[in-house]
């Protein structure tokens, strides 16, 4: 089983570009989530019989959003944070919005697994909406897994808009307390590792440098590597023997962030 996850950045643009079918043909995951798809299902065509889609849309139109496609039916979906977590961590929004109405996180449920892809809210370059992510979303998303992983494992996944350490870009220095590097959101994300998640790549390739997930449109920072790893795949411990095969894709184009997958026994 090859699980896919994907930030296409607008999956009308992919579409447009043949970037998304060119993917899938190729790499014919039998998982893939997606994260800021800027669309609801009725505003794209979208030819991939051999999947079953699921679409979870921001409100705001053109703006975040969630999607899964599986060659086998998930036997239920879940949209956004159930009432109970949003009520014990105070998700209830900021002067930018309610982010529970911005599409963000799939719980879908199979045979042996969950499936939750996330676009965790980005803490903005003014770090505005950090105290959103360190008080709120990151606590909430966390005991959400943890909730899950009650009835079955989870496999978490998407676009989580922190590197970890040093090792997960490549300008660390310059880039500290900036958003995506500042120690509230690194500290927050520890937090999952610490509760047993398994930060499947580096648990295969713990000393691996310049691997990379999103780089900046500025300055050719693509063609020279100059990126950031903020897409993961994290496993519940009790699957994670299971789990291998991490990788990272940086030649499949069409956005600014490149595929992430693991495969499963």
């Amino acid at each position: 089983m090859k699980f896919y996850s994907w930030n296409v950045n607008g999956i009308r643009a992919v579409l447009k570009k043949g970037a998304l079918q060119q993917f899938v043909a190729q790499h014919d995951p039998d998982i893939l989530c997606l994260q800021e798809t800027k669309a609801e299902r009725g505003q794209v065509e979208i030819d991939f019989p051999q999947y079953h889609e699921h679409f979870f849309s921001a409100v705001k139109k053109g703006y975040s959003g969630t999607a899964i496609f599986s060659k086998t039916p998930a036997s239920r979906y879940i949209d956004g944070f159930p009432a109970d977590i949003i009520a014990a961590y105070g998700v209830t929004g900021d002067t930018y919005g309610d982010p529970n109405a911005e599409g963000r996180i799939i719980a879908a449920e199979f045979d042996d697994y969950w499936v939750v892809t996330c676009y965790t809210p980005n803490s903005k370059s003014d770090l505005s909406r950090l105290s959103l992510r360190y008080d709120q979303w990151d606590k909430a998303c966390l005991a959400y897994l943890q909730q899950l992983e009650r009835t079955k494992p989870v496999l978490y996944c998407g676009d989580m808009n922190v590197a970890h350490a040093e090792i997960d870009l490549a300008n660390p220095k310059a880039n500290v307390g900036k958003h995506g590097f500042t120690n509230e959101e690194r500290e927050r994300f520890q937090d999952f590792l610490d509760a047993g998640f398994v930060d499947t790549f580096r648990a295969e390739y713990p000393d691996t440098t310049d691997a990379y997930t999103w780089w900046t449109h500025w300055a050719n920072s693509r063609a020279r590597n100059v990126g950031w790893r903020i897409d993961y795949w994290l496993a519940s411990s009790h699957i994670a023997p299971r789990v291998h095969s991490a990788l990272i894709h940086p030649d499949v184009m069409g956005s600014d962030h490149c595929p992430i997958s693991v495969e499963i026994d």
